[in-house]
């Protein structure tokens, strides 16, 4: 089993309404103001799937800040979710720092067959992720759903580049400890987070974190694989791409020549995946 676990697709309207939305949503305008910045449908992104062996993929949302665009793009998600059954895992694109802390449309959402909330992006949405009584509303409707959070996150140190921001480590530990039963994936390895696991009190706080591989081959080498499981464990790894910024291709390379054994690599490849999303 493949299963990519961070994956991004649009209404193809919206490639063609490019500089109209990033005008309107901060975080895609940060994200997909650029032309040359790649955007897919659920059709491309299935064709791919097939092309690259991989037979399920987590679609979400990019941390929207226009709840009316956020709306559209859920609208997609859940359409082509129905469209893709057993190929596609939707999550919904929602914000803490709406009026309603995004209760409304996520509930709408896991209403409608989303199992997840996010790519959260607490820098644009401007949300300190570490907040409690911030993200109160929001996980409220997660524990309700049973369903799992996913945010971006970002390293201390190291290379800028776009959406790069301030959800550093200790942003997400604060979130863990305030929120210990919410299920957490955090996007491009927690920003490093795995390596304070060394500390046995971040270790100890994990229980229900888990970290995806998105992008991977842009922020580490594949070192990164050995070092993160021995730290937190194979089975806290999630693979995945940020299609279609990335082909998973790339970062499946990096996991063949990580020295996980065979039984690691089908954990991390999507057995770890297949049981946090219940499939």
């Amino acid at each position: 089993m493949i299963l990519d676990f961070h994956t991004h697709i649009f209404p193809e309207s919206f490639r063609h309404r490019r500089e109209q939305l990033a005008t309107r949503d901060a975080t895609f305008g940060e994200l997909y103001a650029d032309p040359k910045a790649k955007m897919a449908t659920a059709d491309g992104l299935v064709a791919a799937m097939d092309d690259d062996g991989v037979e399920i993929s987590v679609v979400m949302g990019v941390g929207w800040t226009d709840p009316g665009i956020a709306r559209e793009a859920n609208d997609y998600i859940i359409a082509s979710v129905s469209r893709h059954p057993g190929r596609l895992i939707g999550f919904a694109g929602v914000s803490p720092a709406w009026p309603d802390g995004g209760v409304e449309e996520a509930d709408r959402c896991a209403s409608a067959g989303l199992r997840g909330i996010g790519e959260l992006h607490p820098d644009t949405q401007r949300f300190d992720l570490g907040d409690a009584s911030t993200m109160a509303p929001l996980v409220g409707v997660a524990l309700e759903h049973g369903l799992v959070l996913t945010t971006h996150s970002s390293e201390p140190v190291g290379h800028s580049y776009a959406g790069k921001g301030r959800t550093r480590p200790e942003v997400l530990w604060r979130f863990v400890e305030n929120y210990p039963d919410v299920t957490l994936a955090c996007a491009h390895w927690g920003g490093g987070l795995p390596f304070y696991a060394l500390m046995p009190e971040v270790a100890a706080s994990l229980g229900n974190v888990y970290f995806d591989t998105a992008a991977s081959p842009f922020l580490y080498d594949r070192r990164i694989f050995s070092v993160a499981a021995s730290l937190v464990g194979a089975d806290k790894i999630l693979l995945a791409s940020d299609f279609p910024m990335m082909r998973l291709g790339r970062v499946l390379g990096q996991l063949d020549r990580s020295g996980l054994s065979e039984f690691d690599r089908q954990a991390v490849s999507g057995d770890n995946a297949v049981r946090l999303l219940g499939l």
